[in-house]
């Protein structure tokens, strides 16, 4: 099924993919990776995420190839090799895995909030709350969806500058000596990381919707390489302040940094830092409710508006089942062991079965 082509009223400029991409990669994954990468790698971790990040540029590489060469978006490209039927089968997973995004994306914050502000609120209210807005949003169409990227970029961009407060605390010779891991231990860091990055397949199904897609390729590279540069500087700052025995008993290290930015006029920052990364995973359940709302639109024919309602009134009840921290751990963990199947072994599966699928149509 190859798909209509969108009217250039609905496209966004190629530059426009820098935010979309790196809103999808800045999550909640931010608030504590530092800790789950140096369990392999210890403070060789920023080494892990350079590694992964390069990596990732060859995906997004492999990204456009497929997209490219059919010409669509990865429902085009699932139908292009293996027809209708299977095609549809293998997009409708994609709709799962939107949904997973999403509901980790929300329970986890949730517990943040529970945590560190609001021990005793809803999980159902804050997610029905929050989720209401996502819908007013995406029914807005693609082109809000982008704006509220954007915005949800640029706005909270200021909060990088707070982590400023940790050098006269830091001892940076504890990195040293540098590469103090096997190799083993440091790609196990990069693998570590996979949650934190996920996010940049989005290019494969917002393809169809940048207007001169071939303009966009710089810009989702250097969206990649300006995430990877944003977790190496938040890794080396983080490593510089906590002894490792101490990173190992932080489950949300950021937040734990937050905890000595003091200011005249605010005392407990964590909370203006939490409430603000709220602008930040708006981005990751707008764009991943979209995706899963138009794959269902493309596959089923139902109408975009009903489908956005559907998946958000699941999302809203199934992060009501999530109560625990094991269980909330446990959701993370699949995810992204999901996301790192997807991005790092599916997709340049999927370009070489493209390929092939193209060489034997010509022939």
């Amino acid at each position: 099924m190859a798909s209509q082509p969108v009217p250039e009223r609905l496209q966004i400029s190629p530059f426009l993919v820098f935010y979309l991409v790196m809103s999808m990669q800045v999550g909640i994954g931010v608030l504590g990776f530092q800790r789950i990468i140096a369990n392999y790698a210890g403070y060789d971790g920023w080494i892990s995420i350079i590694i992964a990040g390069f990596v990732i540029h060859g995906v997004m590489w492999a990204i456009y190839k497929i997209a490219e060469t059919v010409d669509g978006d990865i429902v085009t490209a699932h139908e292009y090799f293996a027809g209708r039927f299977l095609g549809r089968i293998l997009s409708s997973v994609f709709i799962l895995y939107f949904m997973l995004y999403m509901l980790t994306v929300m329970r986890t914050y949730i517990e943040v909030i529970q945590t560190w502000i609001f021990p005793e609120m809803g999980t159902f209210w804050y997610a029905l709350g929050f989720l209401i807005l996502c819908v007013y949003i995406v029914s807005g169409g693609f082109r809000t969806v982008t704006g509220v990227a954007f915005f949800g970029l640029v706005l909270p961009a200021y909060l990088v500058l707070t982590f400023g407060f940790t050098f006269k605390f830091s001892d940076f010779t504890s990195l040293l000596p540098v590469w103090d891991h096997s190799i083993k231990d440091i790609v196990m860091g990069s693998y570590a990381m996979s949650l934190s990055y996920i996010g940049f397949e989005i290019v494969l199904f917002i393809y169809p919707f940048i207007k001169n897609p071939g303009q966009s390729k710089k810009w989702a590279h250097l969206a990649i390489l300006t995430t990877t540069l944003l977790y190496v500087v938040l890794a080396i700052m983080t490593f510089g302040y906590f002894s490792e025995g101490q990173l190992q008993k932080n489950i949300w290290a950021t937040l734990s940094i937050w905890q000595i930015t003091r200011f005249p006029f605010v005392e407990r920052f964590e909370y203006i830092g939490i409430a603000n990364w709220n602008l930040i995973i708006l981005p990751n359940i707008c764009i991943s409710l979209w995706a899963a709302s138009r794959i269902l639109k493309r596959l089923f024919h139902v109408q975009q508006r009903k489908g956005i309602l559907f998946i958000a009134g699941i999302i809203v009840i199934l992060c009501s089942l999530f109560q625990t921290r094991s269980s909330i751990n446990i959701l993370n963990d699949y995810t992204g062991k999901i996301g790192f199947f997807i991005n790092f072994i599916y997709l340049p599966m999927l370009l070489a079965a493209v390929k092939i699928a193209k060489k034997v149509k010509k022939q």
